[in-house]
């Protein structure tokens, strides 16, 4: 079975014979292979091109705004990252660790673990001195459904490697995240 025949007994139950709700299902499943594209991407084949750098201080991304979908409900996850790491020699372009951001992203999710995730793959394609990840996030499963608590935001960090053990270098970090310019 495909996700269009699974779709269309979903709305069967939910609304049985609405001529309206044809083309329904093949819009879902168009839209879900566009929301979890990242199972199909290899992050390898993205971060895949480094400069070399004598740059030996904190490089921060922020505001990286995504999309994702909680794994126990299926329904969207809105926020926002932020990136950081303290190069070993060599850095990544920019717009590389948006495109991690959005892999991730686009997989069905913990936040947790996205978060993990991601500061993971950056040590490792990196081999940053350190790096860490902030992520804050409104829940549709929260704010739409239960106990509906809009407005609410859960956030996720992750540090590894000096930024893990120095808290100085940890506060600049979080300092430069939480900055509005």
């Amino acid at each position: 079975m495909n996700i269009e025949t699974h779709i269309r007994s979903i709305l069967e139950e939910i609304e049985p014979s609405q001529e309206r709700l044809k083309d329904t299902p093949a819009r879902v499943a168009q839209s879900y292979g566009e929301f979890f594209s990242g199972y199909n991407i290899d992050i390898s084949q993205v971060a895949n091109k480094f400069y070399d750098s004598s740059m030996d201080d904190l490089v921060i991304l922020k505001n990286i705004q995504f999309e994702s979908h909680c794994e126990h409900h299926f329904v969207p996850i809105i926020g926002i990252a932020s990136i950081g790491y303290v190069p070993n020699k060599k850095i990544i372009g920019a717009s590389k660790l948006a495109r991690i951001v959005d892999i991730f992203a686009h997989r069905l999710q913990l936040q947790e673990r996205m978060t993990i995730d991601i500061g993971r793959v950056l040590e490792s394609v990196l081999d940053a001195k350190g790096v860490g990840v902030y992520i804050e996030a409104e829940h549709f499963c929260i704010s739409h459904r239960g106990v509906k608590k809009t407005g609410s935001k859960l956030i996720t960090r992750y540090f590894c490697g000096i930024l893990k053990n120095d808290q100085h270098l940890r506060k600049e970090f979080l300092d430069s995240v939480f900055t509005k310019n």
